[in-house]
């Protein structure tokens, strides 16, 4: 027993000097976030106005609810899409990177450095690579007018592109980490008891690494949902994502409009709490989280 208390009280002693180092890190982004997010609830409640009186009001959602609808939608599957093909090219990365040979290293290598390109950088690429004037129509020889509308098209595939471009290497470098690690012994242990490649991917690596994944894909969709670069370059005008209508009307001449900005920040930011919080709720249920 006394060894049993001990062992609690040392494990509690760890949580909470783990709390304390955090701390200084968690305090200022929890002060910039709430504020943040405080600030345009108010803006949009019109409780904080730049003109006018102060009066409570909630116009400025019920004023644009079918663009505002609209737009979470479209916010809503660029994020899915390009953040579930992020995630399936991310563990393909992940499995080439952990096979060590000399493809892995290329492969490890061309994801730092992808990670490190600038979102809107990588715009301009995949715009210029896509587009019906771009590298790929000229490689193939396609007119211009036979070549489909990737970008500014209507099923936004230039944008998906990018996000999935990027972020997949993000996943795959998490991912790999956490199968370097954790999962190598494991899966030396099941190939020893005979088990196959797939049996492995499936029962061993993919459960061991699905905390890494799930949490780096949660990332990669919330920072998809309140982006807005990728989008305002490579996607239609009408309709538009969430990000990109709060910096429309944000930066509107019309000081009436930033309301219904804050408004559009305001849900992106609650749908973004909201995924986080789903994640976190669904993982803790997991055997590997315990």
């Amino acid at each position: 027993m006394p060894n049993a208390r001990q062992n609690t009280t040392t494990a509690a002693d760890r949580r909470n000097w783990a709390t304390l180092l955090v701390l200084p890190a968690l305090i200022p982004a929890v002060f910039v976030v709430v504020g943040g997010v405080g600030a345009a609830a108010l803006q949009s409640l019109g409780l904080m106005p730049l003109a006018g009186p102060v009066r409570l009001s909630v116009d400025a959602y019920t004023g644009q609810s079918g663009d505002l609808i609209r737009a979470l939608g479209l916010s809503l599957a660029l994020a899915v899409a390009s953040t579930v093909i992020a995630a399936v090219v991310g563990v393909g990365t992940a499995l080439l990177i952990v096979g060590g040979r000399r493809c892995g290293r290329i492969v490890a290598l061309t994801s730092a450095a992808t990670v490190t390109v600038p979102h809107l950088v990588g715009a301009a690429a995949v715009g210029l690579l896509l587009a019906d004037s771009g590298v790929l129509a000229r490689v193939f020889g396609v007119p211009a007018e036979l070549w489909p509308s990737l970008v500014g098209g209507p099923w936004w595939v230039a944008v998906v592109a990018e996000y999935a471009w990027k972020e997949s290497a993000f996943i795959g470098l998490v991912v790999a980490g956490t199968l370097l690690t954790r999962v190598a012994r494991f899966d030396e242990a099941a190939a020893m008891l005979g088990a196959g490649r797939w049996n492995r991917f499936r029962f061993v690596m993919l459960p061991l690494a699905l905390p890494a994944l799930a949490i780096s894909s949660t990332i990669a969709f919330v920072y998809t949902l309140g982006s807005y670069e990728v989008a305002w370059l490579l996607g239609r005008t009408y309709p538009e994502p969430l990000a990109v209508m709060a910096l429309r009307l944000f930066n509107s001449v019309t000081l009436t409009a930033r309301p219904e900005a804050a408004a559009a920040g305001v849900l992106t930011a609650l749908v973004s709490f909201l995924i986080v919080g789903l994640c976190f709720w669904a993982l803790r249920r997991t055997a590997v989280w315990r």
